[in-house]
């Protein structure tokens, strides 16, 4: 129900992600992880019967918190696309909080998994949320939400749109999970 931003050519930030995260689980499955996807089609997880944008919207987010915290000592990502005013900004950024202490770990780990593999260019600094994120906020095991890169600049927007693009956006979040999961187990 919420398809998020949208490249100047109509890409919707929704088709984008899950195509990401399909990818991403079936590499994290291949190397042997369990992996718990919230959704792996175009659907909200809200409770039956509950109406009302917002209504459905919170419940959504309600069970993606429920799913997160349902197993302890997993790591949670959120996989999203950024969008800005100005389009020249490009990048990956990833966002955490810091009510889990490793969350911040994660989110360096992905931040240079992204610089290494896709953007050498990328200067972006990893950000620390607050309550505004809610899954990451309130989730209790490490928590990343990966902004992969900005529908708004058309440059990486049109990037982002393809299927070859995607899965190397795939890739570098499954090194950078599994570079965290090794660091974890030292």
């Amino acid at each position: 129900m919420d398809g998020g931003c949208t490249s100047a050519q109509g890409d919707v930030e929704k088709h984008i992600n899950l195509n990401i995260l399909l990818d991403l689980r079936d590499l994290l499955q291949a190397a042997g992880y369990e992996v718990i996807v919230t959704r792996d089609t175009d659907t909200s997880i809200h409770d039956e019967g509950v109406e009302g944008i917002a209504n459905q919207k919170r419940s959504d987010m309600d069970n993606r918190l429920a799913i997160f915290n349902s197993v302890e000592g997993a790591v949670c990502l959120l996989i999203h696309q950024n969008q800005f005013t100005d389009p020249q900004y490009s990048g990956a950024q990833m966002f955490y909080a810091d009510t889990n202490r490793r969350s911040e770990a994660l989110a360096r780990t992905l931040q240079s998994q992204f610089v290494t593999f896709l953007q050498p260019e990328n200067h972006r600094e990893i950000k620390q949320c607050g309550k505004e994120l809610f899954l990451c906020y309130y989730s209790e095991n490490p928590t990343v939400m990966a902004e992969c890169g900005f529908l708004s600049n058309p440059e990486e927007a049109a990037k982002l749109i393809t299927e070859d693009y995607q899965r190397q956006v795939a890739f570098t979040l499954f090194s950078g999970l599994v570079q965290f999961c090794a660091e974890e187990k030292k």
